[in-house]
Formats: structure tokens, C-alpha cells, sequence
């Protein structure tokens, strides 16, 4: 059953078919677009939706890069990450459009298999700067990058006040009376997040003249095993830090049990400051004290970028960054009086 043997049992030009199946009733009275409707339902008709893109030049597909994870890595390994693939869904498909997610170790490899499924278009998520240019010239759909930073001309991309966040972190942290502060993050010399949470941080730190330097800085990257790690490497320095801060909830997460493990206790020993506000910050012991982003907020602001990009209201490039909180709850402890 095709197209035309639908068209001919209706008594109806392949055209007219064709309008009803793509939602063009405007052209088709109500009655014709029952009937269609009907036949369609009886014959158990399945319209080819490759062919169907291919021939209105749209997929209603939008694709989403998770980059940088591994072979034996996935996004759920993350919270951060399984968050927004859900936000970034659920307004997607409010838009009547399918997400299509692919995790990769190189987010610019992935370009040829978008290209294959004719996205409309595609969110890319915490793209290094360096892949930015390659990207946006290589796949001839819009591009709508998110926790991106590049200086490129006509990029969009939706983030944080990630700065301020960093700066929130520290300044909180001295407003409880802490001098020895150490910071657990992945490595910050290139242009990204980290960095500007990195300089956030240390600017506020040296508007209050705390000593801060590198070897108060603890590298890891954002994996829980490896954080825990980096929480024993803390307790155990010949500092003795009164705080830790961190740029991440899950390596949060990490320093706390890595603390325990050392038979101490948080706040009580030590306080701890994440980043982001996921929901397991609620189900720890203590409540995790932490920089809050809005998830959806970030999300739907993508969305709209994108659909302005497909619906021809914007062809320039737009930087937004979302507001940051503080969310204080029980994992920093006030040692000022």
C-alpha cells in the first residue's frame, strides 16, 4: 500500500494525501481529511519518514552531541548530563520534533552521521573551543552550542554566569570564616566553564586577600571514583584546609565520601561547597551547600535558540548566560565567631 493506492481509494489526487499526512488541512476539507484519516487507519498505512524528509527537506529531527565520553562511558554516568538530555527532550518534543542522542569521545566524528539522518539541526553539549569553527562550517545545520565559550563570530550558545558562580562559591566560603580553602576541579588552563568558575573564584578570593595558590588547587575530573580519591588526597595534605570547594556536584559528591573514608565528618571537620543543584544534593547526608543552575531554564533557551535559527527570525550569533545562585544548606559549617 502507497501513497497513490491511498489517493485512489479515497477518490482524492496523491497531492491531497499527501496534505493530510503532513498537516497541511488548510488545504483539505474536514470531510476529505476524515475519509483520508480513515482509509489511512483501516489499510494500516506507515508513511517512509526518510522519504518524507527528504522530500520537504526537513526531518523534524534535531540532533544532540554528548562529547568527550569514552568507550565504556555513558551519559548516565553523569547526573549533570542526564539532566539536560531530559530538559533539552521534553521541549524538543513539545515542538512536535524527535531527539536523536549520540555520546561520543569526538564530538567533531559525529558530523558525517548527522549529516546522513538530515537533522534540522543539532545542540552540541560543553564543546571545547577548539572544535567550535569546525563544527559549525562541517555540518550545514544550525548549530546551538551549550556551557560553550568561543569567540567565533555567529555562534550561539546558552550557558551560566559561570564567573559569578565561582565567585559566589568563595566569597560564601570566607563569609563563614574560612581562610585555608582548597579547590577540587578538572584542569582550567583552556577556555571553558572551568576556567571561568577557576577565575571567579580566585578573583573573589584575592578581593578578600586570602592566600590562594596552585598547589591549593586539586585536579580530577568529573568522575565520582576519582573524586573520592581526591577527598583522601585533601584531609591527608600538610594544609589544613577548613573548606573545599568544587566545580561540580558530582565530584562534590566524591570529596565527602573521600572525607568519610578518613573517619571525619562533614561539616563538622570540613566543609564542602558543590555546583549545580542537582536533586541528589537533597538526598545526601548532610544536604549539600551548593552554586544552582536552572536546568530547564538553560534548556528551553536552547530550544528557542534553535527554533528562531529553523523558523528564519535570527541568522546572527548570541551568547546568553544564565543567572547563578546559592543554595545553602547543611555541608558548611560557620567557623567566623
Amino acid at each position: 500500500m502507497n501513497l497513490k493506492d491511498i489517493a485512489a481509494l479515497a477518490g482524492v489526487s496523491t497531492a491531497t494525501v499527501s496534505n493530510v499526512l503532513n498537516g497541511n488541512n488548510s488545504k483539505v476539507s474536514q470531510e476529505t481529511k476524515e475519509k483520508i484519516e480513515k482509509i489511512i487507519k483501516e489499510v494500516d498505512y506507515k508513511p517512509n519518514a526518510m522519504a518524507r524528509s527528504l522530500a520537504k527537506k526537513e526531518s523534524k529531527i534535531l540532533g544532540l552531541v554528548v562529547p568527550y565520553i569514552g568507550a565504556e562511558d555513558d551519559f548516565l554516568m553523569n547526573p549533570y548530563y542526564a539532566r539536560m538530555v531530559a530538559a533539552i527532550e521534553r521541549f524538543v518534543r513539545n515542538r512536535d520534533y524527535y531527539l536523536m542522542l549520540r555520546c561520543v569521545p569526538d564530538c567533531r566524528a559525529v558530523i558525517p552521521l548527522l549529516s546522513s539522518w538530515n537533522v534540522d539541526g543539532a545542540f552540541f553539549l560543553g564543546v571545547m573551543e577548539k572544535d567550535v569553527a569546525e563544527i559549525q562550517d562541517a555540518l550545514g545545520a544550525p548549530v546551538v552550542f551549550l556551557d560553550t565559550y568561543s569567540d567565533i563570530k555567529d555562534t550561539v550558545n546558552v550557558g551560566l554566569d559561570d564567573y559569578r558562580g565561582g565567585y559566589l562559591s568563595a566569597r560564601y566560603l570566607a563569609g563563614k570564616g574560612h581562610r585555608n580553602i582548597a579547590l577540587v576541579c578538572p584542569d582550567y588552563h583552556e577556555a571553558g566553564v572551568v576556567r571561568e568558575r577557576y577565575l571567579g573564584f580566585t578573583a573573589a578570593l584575592k578581593e578578600l586577600d586570602i592566600d590562594f595558590t596552585e598547589d591549593d588547587v586539586f585536579k580530577v575530573d568529573t568522575i565520582y571514583k576519582n573524586a573520592v580519591s581526591v577527598g583522601l588526597d585533601v584531609m591527608l595534605a600538610k594544609k589544613k584546609y577548613t573548606a573545599v570547594a568544587t566545580m561540580s556536584d558530582v565530584v562534590a559528591f566524591g570529596v565527602v565520601e573521600g572525607i568519610k573514608q578518613c573517619g571525619l565528618k562533614v561539616p563538622e571537620d570540613i566543609s564542602v561547597v558543590g555546583f549545580d543543584n542537582l536533586p541528589e544534593c537533597e538526598f545526601m547526608t548532610p544536604k549539600l551547600t551548593t552554586i544552582s543552575q536552572d536546568f530547564a531554564a538553560k534548556a528551553k533557551a536552547a530550544v528557542e535558540g534553535m527554533f528562531r535559527i529553523l523558523e528564519g527570525q535570527k541568522d546572527g550569533g548570541e551568547d546568553l548566560h544564565l543567572p547563578v545562585q546559592l543554595i545553602e544548606r547543611q555541608s558548611v559549617k560557620d567557623i567566623s565567631e
